[in-house]
């Protein structure tokens, strides 16, 4: 079946060809093109039907005469283009734009891996043959393509490949689509294509060889295996000769020797097919690999039933695989996680470590190097060890040489990585020379690399990072050990260290003893006291410990001169040392003490301002009242006053009191009023039950299955009620606690309290979920009266590789639409967008991916990318450390300004402030005034006995205005 499929395939695929040479001769230049790309596409169409992935042309009832027919309805539909052909202008220039936008792209960024797929897209819409396959050369160059890429790229040029020439073509084309991954498709697609050249000279053993290599590579997979070795047969079983019936007894032995699914069935066609008993040994080996199937079903089960890219499943595969030790296998299981995990550098080197420990083949080892490499550019432990790889398998030097370079241009993250990359190479190049001779190439070519090597980092890396990378001059401490050590040029090891002591590291003692240590070592003692003369001067870290070093040699080396002179020295330095010290520690004290005075005053100046804001109220309140006082003179019964309170509270006085209203009112003439309920009476009844409610006090023995909850907003109503379904998710809620205020208002907290700790704990997920628009803050209870330095961040504050940090958003950027642009760069696991604390977005994001790797992608294709007219940074979260407050102190009260509490009383400040004094004792005049009306009352006279002094008359008042 399948030699008679791909034979008639290959038959089908030159027909398509005849038509554009016909509607070549149109005169109308637009009409041709646009003719031109309609034939295009409709040939492309028609040539991956006839040779689709399934081959299966003519079992699927597929003919040359189907292909003709779809061929002649897609030139009558194009016979008539003037109709359409403003459509097609207008797309095509579109289209034109796009490429041209897509390709300078691509010239500012070689790198931009979904620059490379909308480019191969638009240039095959467009039916660019030419520009597609080189747009594809291009990416193949720098990427490993995926299958789909792969399988694209194949069909098209199977539908090109017109003779011998052609299809040599397509078989290097088939070479290198293996080698990017493990790809069963693509074996199972190119041993069927290579049966449609069985006709050329060597076509039988080309078939046969593909489908060697082929169960060599996918043979042992589980599931996709099965297609290879049952499309194998049928190739065999196709040549009716004698002799290849013993070739199919042998692929059916070895099939069943495998672990592969559905082996019942192959065994029964095996039965079926065989004319003789099965041989005993052939079914001992089917029972033994039905075994086996049953220990490796639970790990293929759990890859089904996981999601893309089940790192955790096929790292646990994996294991298994090591332990069992079977080197074929562990090969397979390594490339099927890569397929899908192609990003994960970890499981790049957790491989290669593999191949250079176990199997030691050098063609295998630097092939799965290389495409570590293409596939995480960004990781330099892949590079290193690819350098290293090479070296250990004898790989020409300029190879390693373009390899190094290559990795230069890779793009790390991070200014260490260049060095450590640098490292490896200078290694890799110090391990060439024979420093047996004096002078050498390799020697010379060693030396030129550490000075380019120094100078890429001060001007390249730095230039991009603002920093080298290397503070501690490692490379130059490598340059100057190599020219002591094995060069004997201690001249030049000088040079470097003193270049080493100027770019900073003077002041640390460590870099001088190690300096000191070399001249010790291959230099002399003269050299070696003045280095440590020069550290007694310079550091500033640990001066104590080079001083001491300093004597050591002097007491076992020097004279009493330079002991006299290293003595005077070191306490010369060590007196000034700590005289620094002592000044730095007054200099720290008295910014501390500048620190606390001004928290003291603005301390002082809030509470002044506190104290002139109550005195502003405490004179509208005494003014309101001196106007009742003038009321009061002028007939208001003080009894009265509690009724007209209560009437502004409630509304609705007594029954009683109602009636003296109207009786009093009515002699003034005044109508009586009438009761009116205001529309806001049941919230204000609903605000007086709340603040009626009696205040619970907080028990802190529960405060292990309890949870502060707040940030609520504070027009929530019923907060128990609306509260309750989401927390009893967590567990069964004890009791919902909201605070409010002494007005009734909710203050935009409360307390939740669980039956059981583990409830509270889960509770604790909850925080930042958005209850009414606002972010709600979930948070342990904690009394901070015990506990003063308990602060709660959710969030680390340290390195995260793993998770990204974008700045620059627009406000209106939602968590799906920043998700959607991510996700193409790798599993997002979380986004978090920056709210304040009324849940208002800050234009600030963090962004976590599965693995390092991933983040390291995004960082290089989204930092700069602009998100609606706003360009976003992204880098890798790496958050400032959070500063921690300093403990408070009990300090004394101030005078002056501060009021003291006794003026409050003894519970403090209140909040009202309201004056209790009697206004008999506020008025001076009240005194006098009550004298002319008959004898002045005692000073033991209290407030009540002088709120019973008779009413004054109309005549009363009239006698008061005669005597004035």
């Amino acid at each position: 079946m399948a030699t008679a499929a791909a034979a008639s395939a290959s038959e089908a695929e030159p027909e398509p060809k005849a038509g554009p040479t016909a509607e070549g001769e149109e005169d109308d230049v637009k009409t041709a093109r646009t003719r031109r790309k309609v034939l295009s596409r409709a040939v492309a169409a028609a040539a991956y039907k006839a040779v689709g992935p399934g081959w299966d042309q003519q079992e699927e009832g597929v003919s040359e005469s189907d292909g003709d027919e779809e061929y002649a309805m897609a030139s009558s539909a194009e016979s008539s283009p003037g109709e359409y052909e403003w459509e097609y202008d207008e797309e095509e220039e579109k289209n034109q734009l796009e490429i041209e936008r897509l390709e300078e792209q691509l010239s500012i960024n070689v790198y931009d891996y979904n620059c490379h797929v909308d480019l191969i897209r638009l240039l095959r819409l467009e039916g660019e043959l030419t520009k597609v396959r080189m747009a594809r050369q291009k990416m193949s160059e720098i990427f490993p393509l995926t299958e789909e890429l792969w399988l694209e790229w194949l069909h098209d040029e199977i539908s090109m490949a017109l003779d011998g020439l052609d299809r040599e073509h397509v078989y290097e084309l088939f070479e290198k689509a293996v080698k990017d991954y493990i790809c069963p498709n693509i074996w199972l697609e190119y041993g069927q294509y290579s049966v449609g050249g069985i006709g050329q000279k060597g076509g039988l053993e080309k078939v046969r060889s593909v489908f060697e290599r082929a169960l060599s590579s996918v043979g042992l997979h589980m599931t996709k295996g099965l297609a290879i070795w049952e499309a194998y047969r049928e190739f065999e079983s196709a040549i009716v000769e004698a002799a290849r019936l013993e070739k199919v007894h042998n692929l059916f032995r070895r099939q069943l020797a495998i672990p592969l699914y559905d082996m019942e069935a192959t065994f029964a066609e095996y039965e079926e097919w065989s004319e003789d008993p099965i041989p005993e040994s052939v079914i001992q080996n089917y029972n033994k690999a039905l075994q086996q199937l049953e220990r490796y079903k639970p790990y293929e089960e759990a890859l089904l039933q996981a999601e893309a890219p089940r790192l955790a499943e096929y790292q646990a595969y994996i294991d298994f695989e090591m332990k069992i030790g079977d080197p074929a296998r562990v090969q397979l299981i390594f490339e099927r996680a890569l397929v899908e995990n192609c990003l994960v550098p970890d499981l790049w080197i957790r491989y290669s470590q593999y191949l250079d420990r176990q199997l030691k083949v050098k063609d295998l080892v630097l092939s799965v190097h290389n495409r570590a490499v293409r596939n995480c550019p960004w990781t330099v432990a892949l590079w290193t060890r690819y350098l290293l790889a090479m070296e250990r398998h004898g790989v020409d030097h300029r190879v390693i040489s373009v390899t190094f370079e290559k990795a230069l241009s890779a793009g790390f993250i991070q200014a260490t990585d260049y060095v450590e990359i640098w490292q490896a190479y200078l290694d890799y190049l110090r391990r060439r020379v024979d420093f047996k001779q004096d002078s050498s190439k390799e020697l010379e070519e060693l030396r030129s690399a550490f000075t380019r090597a120094l100078e890429y980092l001060k001007q390249e890396v730095e230039e991009r990072f603002n920093e080298s990378g290397d503070p501690s001059c490692m490379i130059m401490q490598n340059w100057a050990r190599i020219e002591a050590r094995l060069c004997n040029n201690m001249q030049k090891a000088r040079e470097l260290w003193d270049s080493i002591m100027t770019k900073g590291n003077a002041k640390y003692a460590n870099m001088w003893l190690e300096y000191y240590n070399l001249e010790r070592a291959h230099g002399d003692t003269q050299h070696c006291r003045k280095a440590l003369h020069r550290a007694v001067q310079c550091t500033s870290d640990y001066p104590e410990h080079v001083c001491e070093v300093l004597l050591t040699m002097e007491r076992t080396e020097g004279t009493l001169e330079d002991w006299d002179i290293a003595v005077q020295k070191t306490e010369t330095r060590l007196a000034r040392v700590n005289e620094q010290r002592i000044k730095a520690a007054e200099k720290e004290a008295a910014l501390a003490q500048q620190e606390e005075e001004k928290a003291e005053q603005r301390k002082r100046a809030r509470a002044e301002k506190k104290a002139l804001k109550k005195k502003k109220k405490t004179r509208g309140a005494d003014k309101r009242k001196a106007e009742e006082d003038d009321e009061k003179e002028w007939g208001d019964d003080e009894e009265e006053q509690p009724s007209k309170r209560r009437k502004v509270e409630n509304s609705t006085p007594p029954a009683g009191e109602a009636q003296d209203l109207e009786a009093e009112m009515g002699l003034f003439g005044k109508s009586a009023p009438v009761d009116v309920d205001p529309p806001s009476k049941q919230k204000e009844r609903a605000a007086a039950l709340k603040r009626d409610m009696p205040k619970v006090p907080h028990d802190s023995s529960k405060d292990s299955i309890t949870v502060f909850v707040s940030n609520l907003p504070y027009s929530m109503d019923e907060p128990e009620v609306k509260l309750r379904p989401l927390f009893e998710a967590c567990g069964e809620v004890t009791e919902i606690r909201p605070i409010f205020s002494n007005r009734g208002d909710f203050r935009g907290y409360c307390y939740v309290e669980f039956k059981e700790e583990k409830s509270a704990l889960q509770a604790l997920e909850l925080d930042r979920k958005t209850v009414e628009g606002r972010p709600m803050f979930v948070s342990p209870c904690v009394d901070k009266s015990k506990h003063p330095d308990f602060k709660v961040f959710r969030y680390s504050t340290a390195l995260e590789k793993h998770k990204l940090f974008v700045s620059g958003l627009p406000f209106s950027c939602t968590k799906e639409e920043l998700e959607e642009i991510c996700k193409a760069h790798g599993t997002v696991k979380d986004i978090r967008l920056v709210t304040n604390r009324a849940g208002k977005p800050k234009g600030l994001a963090y962004v976590e991916y599965e693995n390092e790797s991933q983040a390291s992608q995004a960082v290089l294709k989204m930092d700069g990318m602009t998100i609606k007219e706003n360009v976003i940074k992204v880098a890798i979260s790496n958050p400032p450390q959070r500063k921690v407050p300093e403990k408070p102190e009990a300090k004394k009260a101030p005078g002056g300004g501060m009021v003291p509490r006794q003026i409050y009383g003894a519970r403090g400040k209140g909040r009202t402030q309201l004056c209790l004094l009697p206004r008999a004792l506020q008025r001076p005049s009240t005194t006098a005034a009550q004298a002319e009306n008959g004898p002045a009352p005692q000073p033991a006279v209290t407030t009540s006995a002088a709120t019973e002094a008779p009413k004054m008359s109309n005549a009363d008042f009239a006698k008061l205005l005669l005597r004035k």
